[in-house]
């Protein structure tokens, strides 16, 4: 249901966007342009070969490049050439880092452009499929990318400011140029503006919105992050490689080094990869409560998709800044069991009738059903979802288990001890073979299972331990021991990743031209047979188990009582099936490297600590859906 602000909202665009309903008078009653919409949805009328293509540079507040000029931002647009007769359209905007390196999208899809400068060829399908339904399709260069000034900041506040003065432009806000150095105005827009992208693209989305800026009414962040710390590393234990900060400004730089050496420089001392501690640095790149970006001041409504087997973007990202977003933003949410993935390869058919109809709904003020539907979609396996009023599942209860001497795990507690050595292994090394004794891990099992049951929301760890040096990295593993097929999320290669493998054949989405026919590569799930499968994680560098802030030395031999979150997760134990937790070091799967796998072993290779667990005082808490496992 609307609240009242909600009507008005929609009652404001219908006078401000020429719509036409099919069968209607209004039809034929005008000779103006107009946007046509039928069953819900905005038809496509205009023709793409024809769309205005222009550019523009829009002069930001900031000057990341120290140079002494404000930094200006490329915007290239394509928009229907009745927007130049009196048609006013909303937009649709995606911030990108990758336009030069290493391509947009997951056949890397590069900017054509003609002997004017303007785009002849735009990444990814969007302008295909909206600009013939009415809607301008705006792509930003971010600052220090492409044919933008300045230096990229890897999420820092330049990165997000470069994207607001844009959403400043279109709302008549902030100055642009043409390549003449003439003002040139948005005059063929209504303002409202949707921010759509993928990984960094996505969290310039959740960054911009964060600012509060007016006219940017919704945001689709897809598997983007929400916290620069969670990225690079995890409760204080780093996840990619050291240098990792630089490397990506780097990375998405073609400019000659030189230029912003300097400010890669300050990234490298910012990140401070010795400590793996939290400080101002990564507070920037905070955009749930950090000072350039906080959650609670999104107005534009949110579309999310979190892979919740991303080990780029882990569940983190999505989970507690959905949880702090404002009670009045309208929200949406897939959670799936894919990695870090764009749904455009994995649920195409259905992905884009349920973007266009976000679209519609909050850029064009259409009235469809999309607000009415369940909130969020999640997957529990290949080809099979399910929706849920909300996320986590609002019917979840807490359970809390407890292993045992004899390796069990249930919920009566026992006494004991058990011990283990820090060393950094894979999860399969860790997962393997939980009755047969291995000195890096300990391992508790629950009997099979009498009925299904769902892990949904973000599970938590309590160790009562003592270490015999002044710290380790505490690794934890939820596994699913039973044979199944499941997403292969492990997977990676030239036809498969991420959970998901190219089947052959193309989809064309929209219209086309000779330069962007808009066609992309056929995907399907990637699955395999398996006997067991992590279902979540987590880890912590037990000297920063009092903050994140601050480093503080464990003493030997003193025990501590240590509490900390797993990544969320949303999953479907089956029947007959059993419950596994492996207490455990390092986990290689995390440490990230230059190609994001999990061989980057520099990062955290272990402390070689033995760790002893008070079994009597360890438990871990799941917040479970229906059942629990058998006494």
């Amino acid at each position: 249901m609307f609240n009242s602000p909600r009507r008005g909202f929609l009652a404001a665009v219908a006078l401000a966007i020429p719509l036409v309903v099919a069968g209607s008078a209004a039809a034929s009653a005008t000779a103006e342009p107009m946007i046509k919409v039928s069953d819900g949805l905005t038809q496509p009328v205009f023709s793409y070969q024809d769309a205005i293509r222009e550019h523009v540079r829009v002069q930001s507040s900031v000057d990341s490049d120290g140079d002494g000029k404000k930094d200006l931002v490329r915007v290239d647009i394509i928009r229907p050439k009745e927007s130049n007769s009196g048609l006013k359209v909303p937009v649709i905007m995606h911030e990108s880092p990758y336009y030069d390196a290493p391509g947009v999208g997951y056949e890397n899809d590069h900017k054509k452009y003609d002997a004017n400068g303007n785009v002849t060829k735009f990444p990814m399908y969007w302008d295909n499929y909206f600009v013939p339904r009415g809607y301008a399709f705006v792509s930003v260069d971010m600052i220090g990318t492409r044919l933008s000034d300045g230096c990229p900041t890897t999420y820092g506040a330049t990165d997000v400011l470069g994207g607001k003065a844009v959403v400043d432009w279109l709302n008549g806000r902030a100055t642009a140029y043409d390549d003449k150095g003439a003002p040139v105005k948005a005059t063929w827009t209504t303002g409202r503006t949707g921010m759509i992208g993928h990984s960094y693209e996505g969290a310039l989305g959740a960054g911009v919105a964060g600012t509060g800026v007016r006219g940017l009414e919704t945001i689709v962040n897809i598997a983007g992050y929400t916290s620069g710390y969670e990225t690079a590393r995890n409760n204080g234990a780093l996840t990619w490689y050291k240098g990792v900060q630089e490397e990506l400004a780097n990375r998405v730089d073609l400019d000659p080094d030189e230029k912003c050496a300097a400010v890669r420089q300050r990234l490298r001392e910012g990140a401070d990869d010795d400590t793996g501690n939290y400080n101002a640095y990564w507070d920037e790149r905070n955009y749930r409560t950090g000072p350039i970006s906080k959650a609670r001041n999104v107005r534009a409504s949110v579309f999310s998709v979190v892979g919740m087997q991303d080990r780029n973007v882990v569940g983190s990202q999505f989970s507690e800044w959905w949880a702090k977003l404002p009670r009045t933003v309208q929200r949406k949410a897939w959670v799936t069991q894919y990695g870090h993935l764009d749904p455009f390869w994995a649920r195409r058919e259905v992905w884009l009738n349920t973007l266009h109809q976000w679209f519609d709904h909050e850029l064009m003020g259409v009235s469809n059903d999309i607000m009415r539907q369940p909130r969020v979609d999640v997957q529990l396996g290949p080809d099979r979802w399910i929706t849920q009023a909300d996320w986590p599942a609002p019917v979840a209860r807490t359970t809390t288990l407890r292993p045992r001497q004899d390796g069990s795990l249930g919920r009566k507690p026992s006494t004991g001890t058990g011990s283990y050595l820090d060393t950094a292994q894979s999860e399969v090394a860790m997962a393997a073979d939980p009755g047969i004794t291995n000195p890096n891990r300990l391992a508790f099992l629950t009997p099979s299972l009498e009925k299904a049951m769902r892990l949904s929301g973000t599970p938590s760890v309590s160790l009562r331990l003592t270490l015999d040096k002044p710290t380790a990295n505490l690794g934890v593993l939820l596994v699913d021991y039973g044979t199944d097929t499941r997403i292969n999320y492990r997977e990676r290669g030239a036809t498969a990743a991420e959970g998901l493998k190219f089947i052959g054949g193309e989809d064309c989405v929209g219209q086309s031209t000779g330069d962007d026919d808009g066609c992309y590569l056929k995907a399907g799930d990637n699955t395999a047979t398996s006997g067991f499968n992590v279902v979540t994680r987590g880890i912590l560098d037990a000297q920063n188990h009092k903050s994140l802030s601050r480093s503080t030395p464990l003493k030997p031999g003193k025990p501590y009582q240590i509490t900390w979150k797993l990544l969320p997760q949303d999953y479907e134990f089956k029947a007959g099936h059993r419950l596994g937790l492996i207490l455990t070091g390092s986990n290689d799967d995390f440490n990230l490297d230059e190609a994001g796998t999990g061989t980057g072993a520099d990062a955290e290779p272990g402390t070689g600590a033995k760790v002893t667990i008070d079994l009597a005082r360890t438990s871990i808490s799941l917040p479970l859906v229906t059942g629990t496992p058998t006494e």
